[in-house]
């Protein structure tokens, strides 16, 4: 495949991506017009700073999380379970009982801390160069920072993790051995 003719299955998903570009890009839209009608293009607007290159992270620790939360609040049981047969009450009385183990999972071995300082509702302003990775803008977004909005979750930001550490040969993967009563 070339850049200057692809094939129509990589034209799908160009379609569908640049139809909401053009819906959340005046300038865009606007060049796109020109290049319909064939009038000339006219200059690039300042080019977006590309993304930073993803890197694959290690599932080790979201596996030791996820033993974590198992050991303390059987978290996986509770999701596996088909819970169509019981009652509300037998649900948030399991819930609650989950909640309760992994609140004292994550509060043994993280520290959270809020990652605005403000009251959910609070009126804010976002600056141009605010960190995209710790706050996300959501509703209408159109145009350039700064952006002015209402606070909807504080979010979460962990500041410390304190892991078990793992022995060799110990399997992660292993988040719930099986059980067998003698």
């Amino acid at each position: 495949m070339t850049d200057a003719k692809p094939s129509f299955l990589r034209r799908i998903p160009l379609a569908f991506g640049t139809f909401f570009a053009i819906l959340g890009n005046p300038e865009l839209a606007a060049a796109v017009l020109r290049l319909r009608r064939g009038a000339p293009e006219a200059p690039q607007p300042e080019a977006p700073a590309k993304a930073a290159p993803l890197h694959e992270a290690a599932p080790e620790s979201a596996l030791q999380l996820l033993g974590l939360l198992q050991r303390e609040a059987r978290f996986i049981d509770f999701v596996e379970e088909d819970v169509k047969a019981y009652s509300d009450a037998d649900i948030g009385a399991a819930a609650r009982l989950v909640h309760d183990g992994c609140r004292k999972a994550l509060h043994e071995h993280f520290t959270l801390r809020p990652v605005r300082d403000e009251a959910e509702g609070a009126r804010l302003t976002l600056p141009e160069g605010f960190d995209a990775s710790a706050i996300r803008v959501t509703g209408k977004v159109v145009g350039r920072p700064p952006f002015s909005g209402q606070l909807t979750h504080r979010g979460w930001r962990i500041t410390e993790a304190r892991l078990p550490r793992l022995a060799n040969g110990h399997d992660p993967a292993i988040v719930a051995p099986a059980e067998v009563e003698l």
